[in-house]
């Protein structure tokens, strides 16, 4: 009878990892479909359809090397400033992604960016939270260096 009950609960923990892969599986694509979105919007030179990819909420927030800043205004505000014309903006690249489902609405990415531009190439590591609001993934907090 033990063995039986060993058996028994095996399976189901196997099914139940396996139905939490593939329920994770839709939610990780989108999510990589939005930073997929974001780079080619970047490499048009479009910072606005780039934003796209953002809550668009005043609690949004961005965390970078001067501190937190919050709201999709300002977060818009300070890439225009940050990067005037499609020379600032440059090529973007991500590498490394790690997406991971914390629930169903929830998600955890990290990986690395490279900006390569005429005369120089930047690069550094982000970590974002990703949350399913109103159907959509949309990124809540971008903390980049």
């Amino acid at each position: 009878m033990r063995i039986q009950q060993t058996f028994f609960i095996s399976c189901f923990l196997f099914f139940i990892s396996v139905a939490t892969v593939s329920n994770a599986q839709p939610a990780v694509k989108k999510i990589n479909l939005v930073l997929e979105n974001q780079r080619l919007a970047w490499n048009e030179g479009n910072l606005k359809a780039y934003m796209q990819g953002y809550w668009h909420s005043d609690s949004l927030v961005f965390i970078g090397k001067n501190g937190p800043k919050y709201g999709w205004e300002n977060t818009l505000n300070n890439y225009l400033k940050s990067y005037p014309n499609r020379s600032a903006m440059g090529v973007l690249d991500f590498g490394n992604l790690k997406v991971e489902l914390i629930t169903s609405k929830c998600a955890f990415v990290s990986g690395s960016w490279k900006l390569t531009r005429t005369n120089d190439v930047l690069s550094g590591y982000f970590t974002l939270i990703f949350k399913r609001i109103k159907g959509k993934w949309v990124i809540v907090s971008d903390h980049s260096s």
